[in-house]
């Protein structure tokens, strides 16, 4: 199946429902198609098509939204970029993809054009709003069909960067082929129907969200759009709107639970809140059960995946145990998602016990899986060995099937929702030429699941303070990626190989045997 299907079928079997809120504007399915078919035009007119390259840098908006399904149906490859990277970031993502459009934002088009001049692609920019360019290139696109064929089921649709271990700018490749078979993974896992209203409240940049694109545009259900998250008009929209699912990472169930007045409102509608992107205490998903009055899951995924490879939603024989021991179930990482091959394996390869005791490392294959990353036949052999990919999370798992995380192999950092490598943020610090070491590590945040936490020995005679480190930080990387607190030490632990000891690092910051500046939260 191709991508552009899926919005084809939704325009010919329901032309007048109303598919798009957003703001004060809604589109009918006969409004978002023409809108699509005329972005898709516009893409080919500019040569953005048999697999050109076309960048995102937009927030939740029906833009967004619209650019999903007309770079499928042009036959171009979606790069959606995180509005919250800094200008030259941004521009190593369309130097490495070698993108030849950028749509963005209005509030956006500063850190846009600074990126597409420093970026040796050149892309062309498209602004959207109310008589930006976006809007003109519309309005003028000649009519008719794409120029070009929208492509095969197995050629890329999506590329979707990650930091990547070494700092340098890694494309995960997901093909129509990838993203449909998750789409309609989740139409059966989770129910979905044409009654459905999905809240794109995390950020659509992201697959935590994006998946929702096409699943609730497979069944015909609205997208209700919300392009900042504010947690006053994030409920206000659940409530007026009649919102039945979404999905929100934890920072944001904590920013809703805090809001006055959340538990006297009408969430008669709400059916269903999906969570993942950081760990979730049990205490925080029975507040929110018990405020919302609604079905809970944790979901637990990768870009390589599509994103989600499992999910802990209650079984039917499960409605059956005491509440706690059902909070504990919603409240794990799950049981693989539908399509979706998992094993727990040792490092020879064998599986573990499944006794939720013994842990080894998630491998998963399935038709949502990657074929693997853009450019880099290296880092793919490397992650796909055997037809299963290598996630490099250490779980355990029980005799049903539900895995539990543990510890990730990588140093990756997850706060609020998002991705922080530590080796990325490692080299900015050592470009301080006060900096001797550097080790970062994420530390556990009630807030933000994890925040970013350096540890920092400086050169003989040289002086930094903590809060100048993190406002260098701030000069090179996204705020997100930011340390929010910096240790300095007078030498950094290592291992007798001399390899740094991040895991003492961690031991003694949950210890409480640490110090330096730390950034006001």
């Amino acid at each position: 199946m191709l991508l552009c299907e899926i919005l084809a079928r939704a325009v010919e079997r329901w032309p007048e429902r109303e598919a798009v809120t957003c703001g004060g504007r809604r589109f009918r399915y006969a409004d978002l198609g023409e809108r699509v078919r005329r972005m898709a035009r516009a893409f080919a007119a500019r040569g953005a098509c048999g697999g050109a390259r076309v960048a995102t840098l937009l927030p939740n908006d029906h833009v967004h939204l619209e650019a999903y399904h007309a770079a499928a149906l042009a036959g171009a490859v979606l790069v959606p970029i995180n509005v919250r990277l800094h200008a030259g970031e941004i521009a190593s993502v369309l130097d490495d993809a070698e993108c030849r459009l950028l749509l963005a934002a209005e509030e956006l088009e500063p850190p846009a054009r600074a990126a597409a001049a420093r970026s040796a692609a050149r892309p062309e920019l498209l602004v959207a709003g109310e008589g930006g360019s976006l809007e003109r290139a519309l309005a003028a696109a000649p009519d008719g069909p794409p120029v070009a064929p929208p492509g095969a089921p197995d050629d890329v649709a999506q590329l979707y960067y990650t930091s990547g271990t070494t700092g340098r700018p890694k494309g995960v490749m997901l093909s129509h082929r990838n993203v449909g078979a998750h789409a309609l993974a989740a139409v059966t896992e989770l129910g979905l129907v044409e009654t459905d209203v999905w809240l794109h409240a995390a950020p659509m940049f992201h697959l935590a969200d994006a998946w929702a694109v096409f699943a609730i545009t497979w069944v015909g259900g609205r997208h209700v759009l919300l392009p900042r998250f504010e947690p006053s008009r994030a409920l206000e929209l659940l409530e007026r709107e009649r919102v039945t699912r979404t999905n929100l990472i934890p920072t944001m169930i904590h920013r809703l639970l805090a809001e006055p007045g959340v538990a006297g409102r009408d969430w008669s509608a709400l059916r269903l809140l999906l969570s993942g992107g950081a760990p979730i205490a049990p205490a925080v998903v029975r507040r929110l059960v018990e405020t919302f009055r609604c079905e809970y899951a944790q979901t637990y995924g990768m870009t390589e995946t599509s994103p989600y490879l499992t999910l802990s939603l209650l079984r039917d024989h499960h409605r059956a145990l005491p509440a706690e021991e059902q909070l504990r179930i919603r409240a794990r990482t799950g049981r693989a998602f539908r399509g979706i091959e998992l094993r727990v394996v040792r490092e020879d390869g064998t599986e573990v016990r499944a006794d939720d005791r013994e842990v080894g490392e998630i491998v998963v294959r399935g038709a949502s899986v990657t074929r693997g990353y853009w450019r880099l036949p290296a880092e793919t052999a490397a992650a796909i060995r055997d037809g299963w990919l290598h996630t490099g999370d250490l779980a355990t798992i029980d005799a049903e099937g539900y895995v539990n995380i543990v510890d990730r192999k990588k140093d990756m950092i997850i706060t609020g929702g998002e991705n922080v490598y530590s080796t990325e943020v490692e080299n900015v610090l050592y470009r301080h030429p006060a900096v001797l070491e550097a080790a970062v590590i994420g530390v556990p945040d009630e807030r933000w699941g994890e925040t970013v936490h350096a540890v920092v020995a400086l050169h003989p005679g040289a002086a930094a303070t903590g809060r100048e480190l993190i406002e260098f930080c701030r000069g090179e990387l996204a705020h997100f990626k930011c340390p929010r607190s910096v240790e300095i030490v007078d030498a950094l632990p290592r291992l007798g190989s001399g390899k740094l000891d991040k895991r003492s690092l961690r031991a003694r910051r949950a210890g409480g045997d640490s110090g330096g500046a730390r950034e006001p939260v």
